[in-house]
């Protein structure tokens, strides 16, 4: 039976159910994971700083992507590897420290999207308009796009969670691995009309911007890769194009089978797993993906173990 509390200050987190043979494999493949993502994510960032080549917007925009990675991921897999270690009813969580997860859930899914538009925009001034890419592209407008794209995120998801806070709680459980503004405000025994229809508003707001976005920004670039007659414009569209498109692909699938699954109560085991690859999947293969098909970080890696190759042989 459910636990009726007004305004109880700690809250219990369902966290991932896993069996007791199972808990400890989980835990290493989590903890695996989440050192994973700090090392791949924190070492584009400093590559792309220490490397000069790399000081392209292209690349300046990316590194965005990276730190809301690494914070989206370090106020989600530390909490749940800590949860896992505990019995369920010992998953506690303060409502204060729940809100802020929240927060920082929610930016981390409206970041992606706002920096894979800025992006978007960033590939489309580079092929359509490659002799005034410099002229367009300068390091202010890099610095405004940024700020955009953070500022936009920061006051939507704030609205969000505000309509939350306001909202008296009667309940103490949390559904979910970990906090999100569904599960909070579901705590309350008010009417979330409001919460409902801002976080739909919200939802079809950003997905039609971003949608739109791509669509009419790689129509415009495939007309321009269609009337040109130019081999290495069409080679430089395909590869840097396609990687930004695997990314939005890998992010959005994630995201919109998490809001999917949130309409079947009954499959609340895999909305829990949803949740938590939405965080891990994108966080892991977005760095890879960009290394892979970046020359220039290739080129930078490539001398940088040569050099240390060279240096063991020395010693």
């Amino acid at each position: 039976m459910e636990n009726y509390t007004l305004n109880s200050y700690y809250l219990q987190l369902e966290g991932l159910i896993v069996s007791e043979a199972s808990m400890l494999p989980v835990f290493f493949c989590f903890l695996f994971i989440y050192l994973l993502i700090m090392v791949i994510n924190v070492g584009i960032v400093v590559l792309i700083i220490i490397d000069r080549n790399l000081h392209q917007p292209m690349y300046l925009l990316f590194c965005n992507l990276s730190v809301s990675d690494v914070i989206g991921s370090t106020y989600m897999i530390p909490r749940l590897l800590w949860d896992l270690l505990k019995p369920p009813s010992e998953r506690l969580i303060s409502y204060y420290e729940c809100v802020v997860q929240a927060f920082t859930s929610h930016m981390f899914g409206t970041t992606s999207h706002t920096v894979l538009m800025v992006m978007a925009f960033d590939r489309y001034v580079a092929i359509c308009n490659p002799l005034r890419y410099a002229d367009i592209m300068t390091n202010r407008m890099v610095l405004k796009l940024t700020v955009s794209a953070w500022g936009a995120a920061f006051v939507l998801v704030a609205i969000l969670l505000g309509l939350t806070i306001r909202l008296n709680r009667c309940r103490t459980l949390i559904s979910n691995p970990y906090c999100d503004n569904a599960s909070l405000f579901k705590l309350s025994c008010e009417s979330v009309v409001i919460n409902n229809i801002y976080g739909l508003t919200f939802t079809v707001v950003l997905l039609t911007s971003s949608i739109g976005c791509m669509v009419l920004t790689y129509t415009r670039v495939c007309v321009v890769c269609l009337t040109s007659k130019s081999k290495s414009l069409n080679s430089k569209a395909l590869k840097t194009c396609s990687t930004h498109l695997m990314v939005y692909f890998i992010m959005f699938v994630c995201g919109k089978i998490n809001i999917l699954l949130y309409r079947f109560p009954e499959l609340g085991h895999y909305r829990s797993i949803s949740a938590i690859m939405f965080h891990v999947l994108p966080a892991t293969l977005n760095p890879i993906i960009y290394g892979v098909q970046s020359k220039e970080i290739r080129h930078f890696l490539s001398k940088l173990f040569l050099s240390k190759k060279v240096m063991s042989q020395l010693k």
